[in-house]
């Protein structure tokens, strides 16, 4: 079961993005940024997908400063292919920054990505 926390300021249309696709080993968890990193930390989730109106500082500023850059990755404004997203997850990212209006494009890519890996 791989657990994906959502977090900044749409997390909640984010969480429900990724729910509507009802992908077998995933379950979603709106969360705060904070609380996000301390489980990611602990093991106790494995993916954080962060939101906010650019993408690219407040929705993952707490966690690149508590889980380093090397586990981070922003997408800015822009949508990535699977492809991106596929290589991104092998190269051991698990924390995900995009803008609020790219959340229907965002979020699935790399919800489907995750659950491929489970």
């Amino acid at each position: 079961m791989q657990k994906i926390l959502t977090g900044g300021v749409g997390k909640v249309e984010t969480a429900e993005a990724v729910r509507a696709l009802a992908l077998d080993g995933v379950e979603v968890i709106v969360s705060s940024d904070m609380d996000a990193a301390m489980k990611l930390r602990a093991g106790q989730a494995d993916y954080y997908l962060g939101t906010c109106h650019t993408g690219a500082g407040a929705s993952l500023g707490v966690l690149v400063g508590l889980m380093g850059q090397a586990a981070c990755h922003t997408f800015g404004r822009s949508v990535p292919t699977e492809d991106q997203v596929v290589a991104l997850l092998a190269d051991g990212k698990k924390v995900f920054g995009f803008s609020l209006d790219q959340i229907d494009a965002v979020a699935p890519t790399l919800a489907r990505a995750i659950a491929a890996r489970a």
